[in-house]
Formats: C-alpha cells, sequence, structure tokens
C-alpha cells in the first residue's frame, strides 16, 4: 500500500501512527529483526474486536427463522465480516477486498441482510484513517455502490433477518409495496451509515497530517536555528583565530625589528673608541629609545583589538631607525607620493618594517641595504640586501614566519609579495617586492 501520509507503524497504545521516517530503522539493504511477540501484541485489539463481531454475528445466524440451509449462509456472512472487522486497522485494503467478496457472494447467492453487517462501517473508517491513497479512493466510491447493492438484495429477497430482528417486517414490506421512492431512500440511509464513519476517519487522518507537518515545521525551525548558531559560533571562532593571527604578527613585526636594530646598535657600539665616551652615550641613548619605541609598540597593540594605526613618523621613521644602527641604507622614493587610507598604511608600515628587520639579520654589514618606493599606479616597495651564501639565507628566501605575516597582511587587502634570492657577480643579493593597493582591498 502507498499511505497518504509516510508510512504506518504502531505506537505505543498498540494503533498505527503516521510518521515520517523511522529513526531506528535498520540500515540499507539489511532487513529489520522482527519481534514475534509484539507483532502478536498488537494484533491482541484487533482480534478482540473480530471475536466480538464474530459472536454476535453467530448469534443472529443461530436465532434467524431460516432454514438449516441457508443458516451455514448466513454463519458465512458472519464469520466474513468479523474477519474484515479485524482487519480494518492493520490491513485496511485485505478489509475492503473481504467486504466486497462477502456482498458480491451475498448478492450473488441471495443471502439475507444480517444486522452485523452495520459493523461494516468500522471497515469504512479504517480504509480512511489508515488505509492507502488507491484503498481510500476505492473505499470512497464503495459506499454509493453499497448502497446499491443493498437495494439489489432488499428488491430480490426482501429485508429478511433486519427487518425480522426488528419485528416490523410486514410493515416494511408495505412500505416497499406502496413506495416508489423507497428505494432512493434506503440508498441515501446505506450511504449515510457508510459515509460518516469515513469521514470520520478521513478528517482524523488529516488531522494527523497537520499535526506531522507542524512538528515538521518546528523540527526544521529548531535545525535552522540551530545551524545559525553554529554558523555564528563558527564565525567567531574564525574571527578569534584571525585576531590572534594578527596580534601575533604584530608583535612579530615589533619585536623583531626593534631587537633586530637594537641588535645592531649593541654590536656597533663594540667597535668605538674608548677615548670617545659621548659617541658610547649616543649609542646607549639610541638602543633606549629603540626599546621604548618598542614597548610602546607592543603595549598598543596587546591593548588594541582592532589593527593598530601606523606610527605618526610613517615609513620614513623605519628608514631612519636602521640607519641609526649603524647600517648604511640608501633610500630613493619614485613618483609623487599619495595619502593611504589607514589601514593600508598600517600594512605598508608592517611590510616594510619586516623587511628591514630581515635585510639587518641576514644582510651583510659591509653594504648598503637599498630601499625603493615607487608610486606608480600603486606603492611598490622594494628592499634590497647582499647575504651571505648561507643555507639559513635560502630558506629565507622561500619562506619562513616573517614572510608569511607578510604575504597574509598584503593578501587581505589586494597586494601581493614576491621574494627572490639571486646569485651574481660572485655575491647573493636578497630582495623583497611588496605591491599595496592606493585604495582598500585594490580598487
Amino acid at each position: 500500500m502507498v499511505p497518504l501520509l509516510g508510512h504506518a507503524r504502531t505506537d505505543s497504545a498498540g494503533g498505527p501512527a503516521i510518521a515520517p521516517f523511522d529513526t531506528d530503522a535498520p540500515p540499507a539493504g539489511r532487513r529489520p529483526r522482527r519481534d514475534p511477540v509484539a507483532d502478536l501484541r498488537a494484533w491482541v485489539p484487533d482480534l478482540a474486536v473480530a471475536a466480538i463481531v464474530a459472536f454476535l454475528g453467530l448469534y443472529e445466524a443461530a436465532t434467524a427463522w431460516v432454514l438449516p440451509g441457508n443458516r451455514v449462509e448466513l454463519v458465512f456472512v458472519a464469520i466474513g465480516t468479523a474477519a474484515a472487522v479485524g482487519l480494518s486497522r492493520r490491513l485496511p485494503a485485505a478489509a475492503l477486498a473481504l467486504v466486497w467478496g462477502v456482498c458480491g457472494l451475498q448478492l450473488l447467492a441471495g443471502i439475507d441482510l444480517m444486522l452485523v453487517q452495520v459493523t461494516i462501517a468500522a471497515v469504512a473508517f479504517g480504509t480512511a484513517r489508515w488505509g492507502s491513497t488507491v484503498t481510500v479512493w476505492l473505499s470512497a466510491l464503495s459506499i454509493p455502490l453499497a448502497g446499491l447493492i443493498v437495494i439489489a438484495i432488499v428488491n430480490s429477497r426482501g429485508l429478511g433477518g433486519l427487518a425480522g430482528l426488528a419485528g416490523n417486517e410486514s410493515v416494511v414490506d408495505t412500505i416497499r409495496e406502496l413506495s416508489t421512492t423507497w428505494q432512493l431512500t434506503a440508498a441515501l440511509i446505506g450511504a449515510a451509515a457508510l459515509g460518516a464513519p469515513w469521514l470520520a476517519g478521513l478528517t482524523l487522518r488529516f488531522g494527523d497530517r497537520a499535526r506531522l507537518s507542524r512538528a515538521s515545521q518546528e523540527a526544521a525551525e529548531e535545525d535552522a536555528a540551530r545551524a545559525v548558531s553554529e554558523t555564528e559560533q563558527a564565525r567567531e571562532i574564525a574571527r578569534l583565530r584571525e585576531d590572534q593571527a594578527r596580534l601575533a604578527n604584530d608583535v612579530h613585526d615589533v619585536v623583531g625589528h626593534s631587537l633586530a636594530v637594537i641588535l645592531a646598535q649593541a654590536e656597533s657600539a663594540q667597535y668605538l673608541d674608548d677615548t670617545d665616551p659621548k659617541a658610547l652615550k649616543d649609542t646607549m641613548a639610541k638602543i633606549a629609545t629603540s626599546a621604548r619605541t618598542s614597548l610602546r609598540d607592543v603595549r598598543q597593540v596587546l591593548a588594541d583589538t582592532q589593527q593598530p594605526d601606523a606610527p605618526p613618523a610613517g615609513l620614513d621613521t623605519l628608514v631612519d631607525g636602521v640607519r641609526a644602527s649603524g647600517h648604511e641604507v640608501v633610500s630613493t622614493e619614485i613618483g609623487v607620493p599619495r595619502p593611504l587610507p589607514p589601514e593600508l598604511e598600517v600594512v605598508a608600515f608592517r611590510v616594510l618594517q619586516e623587511m628591514l628587520t630581515n635585510a639587518i639579520k641576514h644582510g651583510r654589514r659591509d653594504t648598503p641595504v637599498e630601499v625603493e618606493r615607487h608610486w606608480e599606479g600603486e606603492l611598490r616597495i622594494e628592499v634590497r640586501n647582499v647575504v651571505a651564501p648561507s643555507p639559513f639565507a635560502a630558506s629565507e628566501a622561500s619562506g619562513g614566519a616573517g614572510l608569511d605575516g607578510m604575504r597574509r597582511r598584503l593578501e587581505s587587502v589586494g597586494g601581493r609579495l614576491d621574494v627572490r634570492r639571486r646569485d651574481e657577480d660572485g655575491r647573493s643579493t636578497f630582495t623583497a617586492t611588496a605591491w599595496v593597493p592606493v585604495r582598500a582591498g585594490g580598487a
């Protein structure tokens, strides 16, 4: 059978319920394990009702004023009706077919109508309540046809047992002989007797569908709310991770650059003339200034959850700081400088800071650090320095925490980074080039 709503299962009260899915369903390709005891227990209410109908039908057949041969026919009708009623809940299609079979044989054999056949109304209810789509439609068509069958039986046999049990057989026969519209009245009464329980079953069926629809809607709303909550949590986690990565990059850039400058200044102090205390004091003052600036920048980074603004002095401050450490820096600026948005100015500052840090750490002190800034559509920053031919320098050219941080910063605003190491004229040159868009997002 193909049900109107989901599939039939047995609820806690032993009756069938409509469910869109079965959470306890076995894996695909494997048959569920059946419990014979549970199956038999589920049939107990149906068997009890069938037994009551059978008892009433057999009692009616035993007490009817008919010939012995006809009594066997009544027993057949009673047993068939009881079986149909018993199947109306669990197997409504089979119950409908059995009713048609009993009534068809009753019409062909000329068997009298029985009072117990009133319980066929239970079959009408069951087909509308639990039957498949085809069963529901067939049961709907069966109701007017059942009225026609009753008329045919009464026309050929009279009311028989029904009128006899009511004690007014002669009155009914008189009405049947005098009235010309009794057939229509009988058909309407029969259709109403079956139609009322059928409509009741259909109402409960659609009530179940409405409840199931509401439950499905509530479940869908809960799933949607859960999905929104999980999405927000994922976004929050991603934001926190991004902030953590940004904070790590900022601390790396600030501390790494300051320590590199301080280290270079301290190393240059070793070569000062002992008889020149002023030069030594100047170097120590520069070291103190670099440390103080580094401490201020670190505090700013740790205190601010957003990306900190660039220092007011801009990129030239970085170049001057490297010169103060004792490194020779050749700075060139080509084109007309243009003001950058705050976020792009921060990126340019941090990228140049990391480039100079690498030049101080890995560059040779006897050759100058070349810094070029090109303002041609976008800001192109290029830093070149001569490095010693060592494996460490080669690894810096291919990657590293500082280079990765620069690359992420630039890509976040639509820029890009290129790092190359060239061996020419007997020396190795490390060149880092960054393209920073003049407008946010590279627009």
